[in-house]
């Protein structure tokens, strides 16, 4: 119970419009993650962007189990298995930003695609975390079962050969 794994990859891509380019977004975005993407709204107006609230402004993927293993290995693969220390919260997860989809193995620059940035956020979690979030018997984490930034760097040291900088 005391080991450590991937609970989750939210790949998170912010267009900022709704409309053609949007769909270039999800259209690549299922390419990437070989998974259908959700569409985000503005939570908010932003009149000097012309961002009407409720409007489709981003899309965004969840990927579990094996899927956002291999996912997560091609992405830290992007950015040189690099990762800072700024990049980690205070119960492990960590989010990290790959500027052009380009990057990605396989994927070429096309003008009529255009390039698109993603932001990838990963929660790390022990076993049994689930029993925050159920519907009956809902219970909190105790501290001392809770991952760190410590842990967590440790365990993508070892299963991604990442290197925290």
């Amino acid at each position: 119970m005391r080991g450590l794994h991937v609970e989750k990859v939210t790949v998170h891509m912010g267009v900022g419009e709704s409309g053609e380019l949007l769909t270039r977004a999800e259209s690549l975005l299922e390419e990437l993650t070989g998974q259908k993407p959700v569409r985000c709204n503005a939570r908010i107006a932003r009149p000097t962007y012309n961002i009407r609230k409720g409007e489709p402004i981003g899309c965004k993927v969840t990927l579990r189990y094996k899927r956002a293993i291999d996912f997560l290995k091609t992405a830290l693969t992007t950015i040189d298995n690099k990762l800072y220390d700024d990049q980690f919260d205070n119960l492990g997860n960590f989010a990290f930003g790959i500027e052009e989809h380009t990057d990605f193995p396989g994927q070429e620059y096309d003008p009529e695609i255009g390039i698109f940035g993603m932001d990838i956020l990963v929660q790390i979690v022990r076993p049994g975390n689930w029993i925050s979030r159920r519907r009956r018997q809902r219970q909190k984490i105790p501290t001392s079962h809770r991952c760190n930034p410590g842990e967590s760097q440790e365990y993508l040291k070892q299963e991604f050969n990442v290197e925290v900088i």
